[in-house]
């Protein structure tokens, strides 16, 4: 496989400590299947992190080491299907993190719900005959994650993957304009439903320009890996740049000017994500 290897490092070594015993938190138990529950740590809504405190972006995220970046094409249902395991594994690695973005700017609860989506999710997997094709699957996922995961983040990021799905209609195997194109539906269909815009501090700020740089890569005969590195290097881009910005969508909005200085939770995760997909087992 021609894989290239690329370098993001954090924008600090030092991130916040997880909660230890004694610390205010609250703990949230999330019953991820029937009978089959897990209780994961929030920050409490009584010891929030100073609005005038900048979170910085956390170390442990897969950023700061270098990432095998996966080449191989087309793109099939059993690598897509690979690609929803690492996400699940990635969403519930990072999930505290997420919430404790989430508790500064949102209701504390991003990482959290995000685990809980995306477990359902793999239980899907299992669910879903093998033969089923990569957009059928998307659309399924998509579907599933509007119905699992609380707050804006489900419609949104389910939205996100049923436009993909949709466009990649009946194709069994993935090419990569149609995965540009897939990435550029979804980041459209995400701004449809969210009514947001690039700037708006919100999840579009990470995929719209990781879909362009994708795309764009592409249309100028790049490869599977060019086109994968523009794509990454662009979302975590776009990851930072929310940190100066005033929210003007969800829940943040309702703190004014006192957002700016936060990097914006979706964001975070929709990183987190697209670095899951684009990897390697």
């Amino acid at each position: 496989m021609d894989a290239r290897w690329i370098r993001l490092g954090a924008d600090s070594a030092a991130h916040p400590p997880l909660p230890v015993a004694g610390s205010a938190v609250y703990t949230r138990s999330i019953e991820t299947r029937p009978g089959f529950a897990v209780s994961l740590p929030s920050p409490s809504r009584s010891d929030q992190r100073s609005l005038n405190a900048e979170l910085p972006l956390n170390a442990e995220l897969p950023l700061n080491a270098e990432l095998p970046l996966n080449a191989e094409l087309p793109l099939n249902a059993p690598r897509l299907r690979a690609g929803l395991v690492r996400v699940r594994r990635a969403v519930d690695r990072h999930a505290a993190y997420l919430t404790r973005l989430d508790a500064v700017l949102g209701d504390g609860d991003h990482g959290d719900n995000l685990s809980t989506g995306f477990r359902a999710v793999e239980d899907l997997l299992a669910e879903l005959p093998d033969e089923t094709l990569p957009g059928e699957l998307l659309r399924a996922v998509g579907h599933r994650l509007v119905a699992t995961v609380g707050g804006a983040s489900g419609p949104l990021y389910g939205t996100a993957f049923i436009e993909a799905g949709f466009r990649a209609g009946n194709t069994a195997e993935l090419g990569l304009e149609l995965i540009g194109e897939m990435l550029v539906a979804a980041a459209d269909g995400l701004a449809r439903r969210g009514r947001c815009t690039l700037g708006d501090k919100t999840i579009l700020d990470t995929l719209r320009p990781a879909a362009d740089a994708f795309r764009d890569t592409v249309a100028s005969g790049g490869s599977g890996s060019d086109a994968a590195t523009a794509a990454i290097s662009a979302a975590r881009a776009g990851v930072l740049a929310t940190r100066p910005l005033v929210a003007k969508r969800g829940l943040a909005l309702r703190l004014g000017e006192r957002s700016a200085g936060h990097l914006d939770p979706g964001a975070v995760s929709c990183l987190v994500i697209l670095v899951a997909l684009a990897g390697d087992d």
